[in-house]
């Protein structure tokens, strides 16, 4: 099996590092990711300037592109033999809830998907995971996502992808099948001025998990829960975000 591994961390981030060493036993795994930290940069593809692959040692490439761009070139002729799997992460920080709109982490795992080929998207959620700064912080996420992968993966629809996050905790209580929870309102941006006097602004920080339970769901309980609770997420994810429940209604309003 041939295994692609890309990031929004930066080809040299520990997440990487720890998911790579852990799967090699699965098959050849390749590491093409962005040559610094590309985070929030969703599905976005670069344009506006040439990409730049450089061979960082046997199977690992940096490019000076997003998470997409990574995975859009290694399955579009960067190499002469096709992928079996694409695996982004493992992130340094929750792909929770809204978070996935943003996260480049999950963009790289869509890229994988509409190139149709299995795609999952797995985050590593704790308070202190990003000052993590070496692979062995990462190993029982790793050995997790191992794990997972061998047993066999689950069938998703097309263009659908699994986006795992996984606690920070001593120990894992399990795994839950989840739905993609919801935050309030983010933060508001903050003014400052800089040293030569002009205006700046900061991102304002993500808003709060909202705790509810969706009716109909059999009782399964959000992303936010499961992590909060010690278990890892497993939540399908689509590229599809229409509303088919309110089309029909949508469209008599509007025609009459």
């Amino acid at each position: 099996m041939n295994i692609l591994i890309s990031n929004d961390d930066g080809v040299f981030a520990p997440g990487i590092q720890a998911l790579a060493q852990a799967l090699k036993p699965l098959g050849r795994v390749v590491i093409v990711a962005p040559e610094s930290e590309r985070s929030g940069f969703s599905s976005a593809l670069t344009l506006d300037r040439p990409l730049r692959p450089i061979q960082i040692s046997q199977d690992v490439w940096a490019v000076n592109g997003t998470p997409a761009d990574c995975v859009y070139l290694s399955m579009n002729g960067l190499f002469d033999f096709e992928f079996d799997l694409v695996v982004s992460g493992i992130n340094s920080g929750a792909n929770l809830g809204d978070d996935v709109l943003y996260s480049g982490t999950v963009g790289a795992a869509f890229e994988g998907r509409l190139m149709a080929q299995p795609a999952l998207a797995v985050s590593f959620c704790g308070a202190n995971v990003r000052s993590y700064n070496d692979a062995k912080d990462y190993a029982q996420a790793a050995q997790w996502v191992h794990d997972f992968i061998a047993r066999g993966l689950p069938e998703v629809p097309p263009r659908h992808i699994l986006n795992i996050n996984i606690p920070d905790v001593p120990e894992l209580k399990g795994a839950k099948i989840t739905y993609q929870g919801r935050r309030s309102q983010s933060k508001p941006v903050t003014s400052l001025v800089d040293p030569r006097g002009r205006q700046v602004f900061w991102i304002g920080l993500s808003g709060e998990s909202v705790t509810e339970q969706k009716h109909g769901l059999n009782n399964i309980e959000s992303d936010f829960y499961a992590v909060a609770n010690g278990y890892v997420s497993i939540t399908p994810i689509q590229m599809d975000a229409t509303n088919y429940s309110i089309l029909n209604n949508l469209q008599r309003t509007l025609s009459e």
